[in-house]
């Protein structure tokens, strides 16, 4: 007899093959469904043509009793309810007879003004039935003078529809009954033994200790299922071989790099190391808000690289505390779990006084090396106390850094940035088997430039400590090469691209960042246009034409040069004054260093002088919006710029210029992109610009404007590609990877020595 176990196996068999039965179901009537409707539509929009064709000369010369014949013609052919026929005003001209007795007054078929821009279709649901109604606009040289609008009546699709119904649900019934005869019958005929039996052996197989199939019955049915499991096992064996060798595979290709298959790549590559990034941001900040602690994210590319590298590994992120209730939020180690909805690895805070922020960030690290770096014509400005700071916040981190990996192996460290020059040589000083390495944001002058600094060598021997330096460019990996070659005692193996010092190997690659790109494309080709004109209301201008500034208001950037062509724009090609209008999205930046509070009045200058000298009552061609701006309040503008302007006076890579790529699923649009930044060697389809040269930007301006959509398409259709195979997270990949290649010294150093080599670091 069936136990009860049986027969809740019965009913679940029953339950999951009607629910599928049921689901296939639904999908093929509503598959059947939209094809009777697209059939109906394609028709019904050929026929509208046709008929539009006919009554337009009838319209422009005001028959309006040729088009009461016309349309009384259709009225009764191929299930068609009727047509009417609107003038301009919205006023009917001809409308089929006995069309309103058949389906009433009903204001959904009416004629509406945002339907005279273009033809449209759409299904009507009437007391009467199902009305299908397609509208078309009626010209006469370019000019609106009508409206035709064709009836069909749908009614036959809802009663197709609920006859597929009945049919599946017929079906469906018999299937069931079917199933449960035989369930039962097969059940009540002794198959539970066996199956147990078979059971037994399939749990046992898979702990792997034993392969003997069981003893089954001698009936030649159980046969088969024997003979298919055993080899289902081996099978799966071999299954398994082969995913982890198709992963391997995949990861030495160029597909398509994801957050997934960064995590992935991670794992396989760490072997159970520990990863440990240090930045002078951080991820996650948290302030009191009125509503009590609220955690936030600064945008950041490197939060978005950075992230599922240390999700994948439980790895831990030292950055400086910059919100005011971070003290708040961290434990007695200053660690806290991030994110905060679902924590996956830790985040080290440090505390930096006012004074080591003012010297060591505000100071050595922006008013030195990063206008040293930045060949913009700004002094970098050295001190003394500076440079003391810099120091004292590089050992701070060290040690934070170093009370982390106390007790982890061979673990490996990313350094971010110019911030930190000092911190990889710290590090591998006081742990030896770390695998440590660096990435310079920025650009690396030439050998004479560098030798401004009074610390260079102090400087080249910090980062010489890693294991491998990244830059973005190749350009600035040779520079660094001869910047180390004149400076210091080295042995620069220029074939391999390398540093050896000290018995010390260092490797020198360009690993160039990029962005992430969405997938997804945006639902409608309109939205462009409808984001313009809700953008363009907000900011009280009216323009035809669009173009785009992101930036921080940093000397480097070219700000002032990028207005100045733009006035020179206007003046060579007046045609454009009060069609065209350029919004600089200028976010304020290190407002506490005199030079950037000179360069924020300099660029409001010279926006309220050209807008002075060019704007009416409802236009100007300068809109600066200064403040800081999330990027989901820029990607609108991004969207609907018809070009974006980069004109960066030197650069490390500008991700502007990529963001902007990365927006534009539409495959409009133009990139202006200075021929300084180095963004410019990988997106070669942009218009390439001298931001000194203030005729060829005005030139490139119109260019922009007046190029071919077929032409903008290709460009734009080329650069996607490029920064969708080469996006952020590849760039995270293979610095890992790169890393990971690194053969880790032997930890021989004790406790004691690493307090050593940190007061000898501090000395």
């Amino acid at each position: 007899m069936p136990t009860r176990l049986t027969y809740r196996l019965s009913f679940a068999l029953i339950t999951s093959v009607a629910v599928v039965s049921l689901a296939f179901a639904f999908f093929q009537t509503r598959a059947d469904t939209l094809g009777l409707k697209r059939d109906l539509e394609d028709h019904a929009q050929v026929l509208a043509e046709s008929l539009a064709r006919s009554a337009e000369p009838l319209v422009a010369r005001h028959a309006n009793r040729e088009l009461q014949r016309l349309v009384d013609r259709f009225k009764d052919r191929e299930q068609i309810a009727g047509v009417s026929i609107y003038d301009a005003n919205d006023e009917p001209l001809a409308i089929s007879s006995g069309f309103a007795r058949r389906v009433g007054d009903d204001p959904a078929l009416l004629p509406k003004r945002g339907e005279q821009a273009g033809p449209s279709g759409k299904f009507v649901k009437l007391a009467t039935g199902t009305i299908h109604l397609v509208t078309l606009p009626l010209n006469q040289d370019d000019t609106l003078i009508g409206t035709l609008s064709l009836f069909h009546d749908a009614a036959y699709i809802d009663l197709q529809a609920a006859a597929m119904w009945r049919r599946a649900f017929t079906g469906v019934f018999i299937q069931t009954i079917l199933i449960v005869a035989v369930t039962l019958l097969t059940l009540r005929w002794g198959v539970g033994r066996p199956l147990r039996k078979m059971a037994d052996w399939l749990q046992e197989l898979r702990l792997g200790t034993i392969v003997k199939p069981p003893d089954m019955p001698d009936q030649h049915e159980f046969e088969p299922l024997t003979r298919e499991v055993t080899r289902l096992a081996s099978s799966l064996t071999e299954a398994r071989a082969a995913a982890e060798t198709e992963a391997r595979l995949r990861d030495l290709g160029e597909t398509s790099w994801t957050p997934e298959r960064l995590r992935v790549f991670v794992q396989s590559r760490l072997a159970g190391s520990r990863l440990f990034a240090v930045s002078n941001r951080e991820p996650y900040e948290h302030f009191h808000r009125t509503s009590g602690i609220e955690c936030s994210v600064p945008a950041s590319g490197l939060v978005t690289a950075m992230e599922p590298v240390l999700r994948a590994c439980d790895g831990t992120w030292i950055a400086q505390a910059t919100g005011d209730a971070d003290r708040d939020t961290v434990d007695e180690f200053d660690r806290v779990r991030v994110p905060p909805d679902q924590p996956q690895y830790s985040l080290r805070r440090v505390w930096l006084t006012p004074e080591e922020e003012q010297g060591f960030y505000f100071g050595f690290a922006n008013e030195g090396l990063w206008p040293l770096c930045h060949i913009a014509h700004t002094r970098p400005v050295f001190r003394v106390e500076d440079w003391e700071h810099y120091q004292t916040v590089n050992r701070k981190f060290a040690e934070a850094l170093l009370e982390e990996m106390q007790h982890e192996e061979n673990p490996l460290v990313l350094v971010q940035d110019y911030h930190f020059a000092l911190l990889p040589r710290l590090i591998k000083e006081a742990r030896p088997d770390a695998r440590v390495a660096i990435f310079w944001h920025i650009p690396w002058p030439n050998p004479e430039a560098f030798g401004i600094c009074p610390w260079q060598a102090e400087l080249l021997d910090g980062l010489l400590g890693a294991d491998l330096i990244g830059f973005h460019l190749q350009a600035h990996c040779n520079n660094f090469l001869d910047t180390v070659d004149r400076a210091l005692e080295s042995r620069i193996e220029r074939e391999h691209f390398a540093v050896n010092r000290s018995g010390h190997s260092t490797l020198v690659r360009p690993f160039p960042i990029s962005v992430a790109v969405n997938a997804e494309p945006r639902p409608s080709l309109e939205l462009p246009h409808l984001e313009r004109v809700h953008l363009l209301e907000k900011l009280n201008v009216r323009a035809s034409f669009l173009g785009v500034g992101v930036d921080r208001v940093d000397y480097t950037k070219g700000i002032p040069e990028r207005f100045r062509a733009i006035e020179r724009f206007l003046e060579k090609y007046p045609a454009y004054r009060r069609e065209f209008s350029f919004v600089q999205i200028g976010s304020p930046s290190r407002t506490h260093i005199r030079r950037y509070q000179d360069l924020m009045d300099e660029v409001l200058h010279e926006a309220e002088r050209i807008n002075h000298r060019f704007q009416t009552s409802d236009w100007k061609p300068i809109i600066f919006l200064n403040r800081q701006h999330s990027h989901d309040e820029i990607l609108p503008y991004y969207r609907t710029a018809d070009f974006c302007l980069v004109t960066s006076l030197h650069d490390g890579m500008n991700l502007v210029a990529k963001e902007f790529v990365a927006s534009r699923d539409d495959l409009h649009g133009v990139l202006i992109l200075s021929c300084f930044a180095g963004a410019s060697h990988e997106l070669a389809e942009a218009v390439t610009i001298n931001p000194y040269d203030t005729e060829q930007m005005a030139d490139s301006i119109r260019l922009a404007l007046e190029m071919r959509p077929e032409e903008r398409r290709m460009r734009m259709q080329r650069m996607r590609s490029t920064v969708r195979e080469h996006n952020v997270y590849r760039w995270a990949g293979k610095l890992i990877e790169e890393l990971c290649e690194v053969r880790p010294a032997p930890m021989a150093v004790a406790p004691y020595l690493v307090r050593t080599a940190m007061r000898r670091s501090a000395s």
